[in-house]
């Protein structure tokens, strides 16, 4: 079983797909973090993210043991990210690693829950289940505006809301495999929902047999 689960920056995506591949028994891999990897080791090497041969470059030379670095969550690998990933060849490069974990999860696992961008839609279009997880930019730069704040890093709103909306454009914008719900994605809105309220709803996409019976 494949599950892809796509959104926009800060929508609970990444807290969801991990809730439900061990709910589910999935693998789970954010396919964000293989981009902002990219983007944070161009960074570290005093490069542009938008050179194309920096970036695939440094997707080439990618090191997994990187996946586990914490600056992967912070805002410069995140801005980053979005723009190595506007590179086809960048890209590329990092495709082939996500459809060859989809295809061939753990030992143990009954499958492989994947989040990013572009996964109903590109990587792996014939998922049995794709979510298309958003909520508005208020939101969201709201939920942004928390987190760095929970790790002690100052930051003001309107700024978190003007980079939300610019990393927006970027996603939404780029010739290769943009941001936007496959046709048959399962749209859900957590502007108002917790995470919990969230992965009930999710869960009962992903598997039907969980969902509450509604008397009639």
């Amino acid at each position: 079983m494949i599950v892809a689960v796509d959104g926009p920056a800060a929508a609970g995506k990444g807290t969801l797909a991990r809730r439900l591949a061990e709910a589910l028994g999935l693998a789970y891999l954010d396919t964000g973090a293989l981009y902002r990897a990219v983007g944070l080791c161009v960074l570290r090497a005093g490069g542009d993210p938008a050179d194309e041969t920096a970036a695939v470059a440094a997707a080439k030379a990618l090191d997994r043991g990187i996946l586990d670095d914490p600056e992967l969550r912070g805002d410069a690998a995140a801005n980053a990210a979005s723009k190595v990933a506007a590179i086809p060849a960048v890209r590329a490069e990092l495709l082939v690693f996500q459809r060859r974990f989809a295809a061939n999860p753990p030992p143990g696992k009954t499958g492989a829950i994947l989040d990013g961008r572009d996964i109903g839609t590109v990587v792996c279009p014939e998922a049995q289940v794709k979510l298309f997880v958003t909520a508005s930019a208020q939101a969201r730069a709201g939920r942004r505006l928390k987190e760095l704040q929970g790790r002690g890093i100052e930051a003001i709103h309107a700024t978190v809301l003007q980079d939300m909306k610019e990393r927006d454009a970027r996603d939404q914008a780029r010739a290769v495999a943009p941001l936007v719900p496959a046709e048959d994605a399962h749209i859900l809105d957590t502007t108002d929902l917790d995470a919990d309220a969230a992965f009930e709803q999710a869960l009962a996409i992903v598997d039907p047999s969980t969902a509450p019976e509604r008397s009639s």
